[in-house]
């Protein structure tokens, strides 16, 4: 409980200045390769300001030369009549084609971010997703690169906002120099009204953020276990659970309501107003006095109205800065991290060619503290089958998380055809050792495609042909729409051994040398596994084979069984010489017999 209130903390603290600078450096760097797009948006907002600049200065002119001087005809109107429309085509398209322009390139940048990010996470080591929720995870690629599109839009609004206020001040400066060192009164004022929203809007977007997250984990870990809830009965639990954390997420974004209500629109209307107030205060005393034309007065009350609006711009779009300072770190933060796929040191001529594997006194633990594993040593033959047997937690799925470079051992070596396996690279692994799991895993799609898995090397006629090996045919071939018939998500229109024979084709689709089966029948019910026995058979056949047994009835015929306990092996022989033995397996082989 201390830890996740220390975690929490860690992330609703507030962001210094200096690590929002840090993080955004670092995230700009994804949109280098649009900068043209992002440079040609700034050109074309500068047309944009310029025409808001001299607009109030046609006006100006055409009240105090023309209307002032009873000079004004027909054409002098039509003159200024086009002026100010011209410039008000060109505020237009050149606001349409900035904002165009620059959203295209921010999402092209988010884009980058979302492959970037998706692809460091399916690089990841399996530790990382042993520790951080789903829901998280998906967080992370959705809704934070997400944010980061308008996390762009922040710093066109300040490029924007600052040109715009820089520009209208020399205009205010050509027009009348006293007045426009007045504005510059109100600048400390925006500067700091700037800085308090900033010292208070971080902590709180920071915290939307990170409760935003918990939601998805909370709502991803519900639907997943939507049978056990309902089962049990929990969905007043569940929805408790999920109300209390709706009611953070709805506190956090009050909080964000109350702020802003306060700091941004308020606060800028309230200093146009007063800016207003000075100008007919100032003006106006000078115009009673001959100093000044009636002109000048309406320019400066439209420069005052363009000098604060693009800072109420800007303060409106700090909210997504913060909001894109936090989704950014949180993105910086999947991409730092370490926990990698074992790394590999391939050597060339490491191949799989017989296929004996040597376990040589491997240690192994999760945690780098406690071993799971302790002085594993054993051999398969080539063309073996060797079992894996023992109560839950003894070991067995850990021997196969290290043969199949899942996670990174630290003791001893294991070694494949006399080269250790970290000699190999992971192509080669993956293509010559088949594994097929407890829990099999259907994507949504199609038959083939689960057989297939897109590797377009693999012909239509070899998955029939894997299919009819493992027997799947039987159930596959029987429906209309055959290979091509649509899987829902997670393969819930099959049951567990159907689901189990497609991944079996799936793996013998690509006719392994090594064969890892991690309790490949706990699942399948007594008729499927019938029908399966004979293709395990086969698909052991000339393939060395490593098997974790649920069901000891299934491996009797194995070459060398090894009864494993609390990660170590503590008996080793074949079903005779252990049954001989009276020791644990015997016991274990009883204990299902009676059943």
């Amino acid at each position: 409980m201390a830890e996740a209130k220390d975690y929490q903390s860690a992330w609703t603290r507030k962001i210094t200045l200096k690590e929002q600078y840090h993080v955004t450096k670092r995230i700009m760097k994804y949109a280098k390769p649009y900068w043209k797009e992002f440079l040609l948006a700034l050109i074309f907002s500068g047309g944009q300001i310029i025409a808001t600049v001299y607009m109030p200065q046609v006006i100006q002119s055409y009240i105090d030369d023309y209307l002032a001087t009873a000079s004004a005809t027909v054409q002098s109107a039509a003159m200024f009549t086009a002026l100010y429309a011209f410039l008000l085509i060109i505020q237009a398209l050149s606001n349409y084609f900035s904002t165009y322009i620059f959203n295209m390139a921010a999402e092209k940048t988010v884009e980058n971010i979302r492959n970037v990010i998706f692809d460091k996470v399916i690089h990841l080591g399996m530790r990382y997703f042993d520790q951080t929720p789903g829901g998280s995870i998906v967080s992370r690629v959705t809704n934070d690169t997400e944010t980061i599109k308008q996390f762009w839009n922040v710093f066109f609004a300040i490029f924007e906002g600052f040109a715009t206020i820089i520009a209208v001040f020399v205009g205010m400066y050509s027009l009348n120099r006293t007045m426009a060192l007045y504005f510059l009164l109100f600048v400390p004022l925006m500067i700091f009204a700037i800085w308090l929203y900033q010292n208070y809007s971080t902590r709180i977007y920071r915290t939307l953020r990170e409760n935003l997250s918990r939601l998805n984990t909370k709502i991803n870990e519900s639907i997943l276990g939507m049978s056990v809830i309902q089962h049990f009965r929990q969905e007043k639990r569940t929805m408790d659970e999920f109300e209390a954390q709706n009611e953070e997420q709805y506190a956090g974004h009050l909080a964000m309501v109350k702020m802003n209500a306060l700091l941004l629109n308020t606060v800028i209307s309230l200093l146009e107003g007063l800016s207003i107030a000075l100008v007919f205060y100032v003006l106006g005393n000078q115009y009673f006095d001959g100093l000044i034309e009636v002109g000048i007065v309406y320019a400066f009350t439209q420069y005052s109205a363009n000098f604060f609006r693009p800072m109420g711009m800007m303060m409106d779009n700090l909210s997504f800065l913060q909001d894109g300072v936090v989704s950014s770190s949180r993105i910086l933060r999947v991409l730092d991290h370490d926990e990698h796929v074992p790394e590999q040191i391939i050597m060339k001529d490491a191949e799989i060619s017989d296929a004996k594997i040597e376990f040589k006194n491997l240690s192994f633990s999760y945690d780098g503290e406690i071993d799971v594993l302790k002085d594993i040593s054993f051999t398969v033959n080539p063309g073996e089958t060797v079992a894996l047997v023992g109560h839950t937690g003894s070991g067995k799925s850990s021997i196969i998380n290290v043969l199949m470079r899942f996670y990174e051992y630290h003791s001893g070596d294991v070694l494949i055809d006399g080269h250790s396996i970290r000699e190999f690279d992971y192509e080669t692994l993956r293509e010559q050792v088949g594994l097929v799991l407890q829990d099999s895993f259907l994507f949504y799609g199609d038959v083939s495609r689960n057989i297939r898995l897109l590797d377009k090397t693999i012909s239509d006629y070899t998955v029939r042909e894997a299919a009819r090996f493992v027997n799947a045919d039987t159930f596959i071939e029987a429906d209309p729409a055959g290979y091509g018939k649509r899987v829902i998500e997670r393969g819930a229109s099959y049951s567990s051994g159907q689901k189990q024979l497609i991944s079996f084709a799936r793996t013998m689709a690509r006719e392994p040398k090594i064969l890892i089966l991690d309790e490949a029948t706990a699942n399948i019910d007594t008729e499927t596994e019938e029908y399966i026995q004979n293709s395990l058979q086969k698909m052991r056949k000339n393939r060395t084979t490593i098997a974790i047994a649920h069901r000891l009835s299934t491996i009797r015929d194995a070459n060398q069984i090894i009864v494993l306990d609390k990660g170590r092996i503590i008996e080793k022989g074949t079903h005779d010489e252990l049954i001989a033995l009276g020791g644990t397996y015997f016991q274990m082989y009883r204990l299902q017999s009676m059943n």
